[in-house]
């Protein structure tokens, strides 16, 4: 099972369950722990590989590395701690397994908050993935981690939030790195699917204004779907909750808050 930690306020309190992206772990989300526990439960956890969710020898035999696979980790740990429904945070790659969860279970989904949310890899993501692919096995893959951090978070302002991605990314074993990098680059046909399929669960999207590669795809799928709302957080990233944490933690709250109004 996934590593995990649980913050109680109390029993009748609603569950919010924070998901990381992929190089991260659950400490990406240190600044909102504080914020949030002091309004409901949360749960955060380590996804496969990484932070303290060790890979496991059965794990590298298995064939079935799949965002499928992944996300019944998830819910694995949520049938763990019979925990029937949460409200969902994720970042990045984090927000592609929020959405596939909403997918096989939205019973258990009361609403998403999506931070740089990825919908669409364009032509220019397509590229440097397939370079990966190919180059993987002749370059250390924290060369093509810095690479890739680099290009999705290119500017200054954008430091910290590299540094701690790359970071975490050093604690991942370079077969699982592979895994997960192999697994992205295969993402389009989902996501083809998640643009179309207008889900009934209310989903607010937060993004950066310098989020150049994922912004202006969620711009499209916030006027397609009905229960959709984007927030743009001006002079930020991609990992808008590490960029801008307050902001962040202030509207998500706003966010829920309305949903019980």
């Amino acid at each position: 099972m996934l590593n995990y930690y649980i913050y109680k306020n109390q029993e009748d309190a609603e569950w919010v369950t924070f998901v990381h992206g992929a190089g991260g772990s659950s400490s990406i989300w240190f600044r909102q722990i504080r914020s949030f526990k002091e309004h409901y439960n949360v749960l955060v956890l380590d996804l496969r590989g990484h932070g303290r969710s060790k890979p496991k020898l059965s794990d590298a035999l298995k064939s079935n590395y799949t965002f499928h696979a992944i996300t019944k980790d998830i819910i694995e740990v949520l049938d763990h701690l019979k925990i029937e429904r949460s409200h969902f945070v994720g970042i990045s790659l984090g927000t592609i397994l929020i959405r596939n969860l909403a997918e096989i279970h939205p019973e258990r989904v009361q609403s998403m908050i999506m931070g740089g949310a990825i919908l669409k890899l364009n032509f220019r993501s397509q590229l440097l993935m397939r370079f990966g692919v190919v180059f993987k096995s002749v370059i250390p893959y924290m060369y093509l981690y810095k690479l890739f951090a680099f290009i999705i978070m290119p500017r200054k302002s954008h430091r910290e939030s590299r540094i701690l991605f790359v970071n975490e990314a050093k604690k991942l074993y370079q077969k699982e790195f592979m895994r997960w990098f192999k697994l992205a680059s295969e993402i389009n046909p989902l996501l083809r699917f998640f643009r179309l399929n207008d889900i009934a669960i209310p989903t607010m999207y937060i993004m950066g204004d310098q989020d150049h590669l994922f912004l202006p795809n969620v711009r499209k799928v916030v006027q397609q779907h009905r229960l959709a709302s984007l927030l743009i957080i001006p002079d930020c990233g991609h990992v808008v909750n590490v960029q801008k944490p307050h902001l962040f933690n202030e509207e998500s709250l706003s966010f829920l808050r309305g949903l019980k109004g």
